[in-house]
């Protein structure tokens, strides 16, 4: 075995030092820039919270509406009991009737102006219509809530959510005036607004900008045209996006690149920093902050007068309705239904499809408006 062989040793040349020039004055050692902060990780405990209530609500809903007792054209009821589904002639994605939904908090204009329940702006959107409606709208907020939670916390997540739902039903209520509404997809479509309006307010600070714009736009272009199919709510995608397209310049915005927060750092560092340190947020930043804030409060104002003035938003806008659903030689967007009455029956018949239902009177479907059960026969 030999021996490594050693490399002769430097120390002669460290320690021969070169006189400086009297008129040269040796460099002080600055000390090091810090690195711009990582964004801290919340703990997700608010978007498995809403997940748990909306299918929590969801079985509630099926429970109280114990079709068995009602109908005999159930899906399911020889082993799912009262939770069994509503026959697909009213309820084509496997839920409760519309009846249980009106009883539990959806979303109807004729209640809210008459019966001043403006509260059904809220209870609409924890609401769902069947199992599909509810799974896929849950699976997307899987996507989406989780992260957002992540980087911003619980309390920004659930007022961009919240708030983006009742800006949905508020949008839905004075366009959709004949038939009921329930869902969160106004919630939905409030995060992506907010994932795009952060994108913009804080564009400064991304690698990569224009490909995630390009691909957030994409997503949420693809979903939004799903919303000009018939009995697909598209006013309701429509008003929770631009609300929450708006709070996320109010609620998203970041320090801008460069700047120093020296209140997380030593003070022999943050003394050195200070006159290199940028303000905290750029002017654009804080136009574009307060500009958001004046219409969200415009929006919402005047948006909740015009609903309990009883006002009809297709009065004011004879083309918005191709918003909601564009006809095609596939589908119709208006259901037209001929009726007749004997005593307590009611028959309807949808003029397109040619099917035929009657309905009895007496007991709560008197409560659903003729337009919403032409709406199911012809869907």
């Amino acid at each position: 075995m030999g021996r490594t062989p050693i490399a002769p040793s430097p120390a002669p040349e460290a320690a021969i030092q070169i006189p400086t020039r009297r008129s040269e004055k040796p460099r002080r050692s600055r000390p090091p820039r810090p690195p711009p902060p990582e964004p801290s990780n919340w703990v997700t405990w608010l978007s498995p919270a809403i997940i748990f209530i909306n299918i929590a609500l969801f079985f509630v809903a099926m429970y109280l509406n114990n079709c068995p007792a009602h109908s005999h054209t159930c899906i399911g009821a020889s082993f799912l009991g009262r939770f069994a589904f509503q026959g697909i002639h009213e309820n084509p994605l496997l839920g409760p009737s519309a009846a249980t939904l009106l009883d539990m908090g959806a979303m109807d204009v004729k209640k809210v102006v008459e019966g001043g329940e403006a509260w059904r702006l809220v209870t609409c959107m924890w609401l769902h219509a069947g199992i599909f409606h509810v799974l896929a709208n849950m699976l997307s907020f899987v996507f989406v809530g989780f992260r957002m939670e992540q980087e911003f916390g619980f309390a920004r997540l659930g007022a961009v959510y919240v708030i983006s739902g009742i800006g949905g039903s508020l949008a839905s209520s004075l366009y959709v005036r004949t038939t009921i509404s329930v869902g969160a997809s106004g919630a939905l479509f409030g995060l992506l607004g907010a994932m795009l309006s952060e994108l913009i307010i804080n564009w400064s600070i991304y690698e990569n900008k224009v490909q995630s714009l390009m691909s957030l736009v994409l997503i949420i272009l693809i979903n939004l045209a799903v919303g000009i199919l018939p009995h697909v709510d598209n006013f309701a995608h429509l008003g929770g996006f631009l609300t929450g397209f708006m709070l996320g310049f109010v609620l998203m915005i970041r320090p801008q690149y460069g700047y120093i927060n020296k209140k997380k750092m030593p003070d022999y560092i943050a003394s050195s920093a200070k006159s290199k340190s940028k303000p905290k947020y750029k002017p654009s930043q804080c136009i574009m902050l307060i500009v958001a804030l004046i219409i969200l409060i415009i929006g919402f104002t005047s948006g909740l007068t015009l609903l309990l003035k009883g006002a009809d938003g297709n009065d004011h806008c004879s083309w918005c309705h191709y918003l909601s659903c564009v006809p095609s030689p596939l589908w119709t967007c208006q259901a037209r239904c001929a009726s007749s009455q004997y005593e307590n029956q009611l028959q309807l018949t949808c003029i397109q499809n040619r099917k035929s239902q009657i309905y009895m009177l007496s007991n709560g479907t008197t409560a659903l408006p003729v337009q919403q059960l032409c709406a199911e026969l012809c869907g």
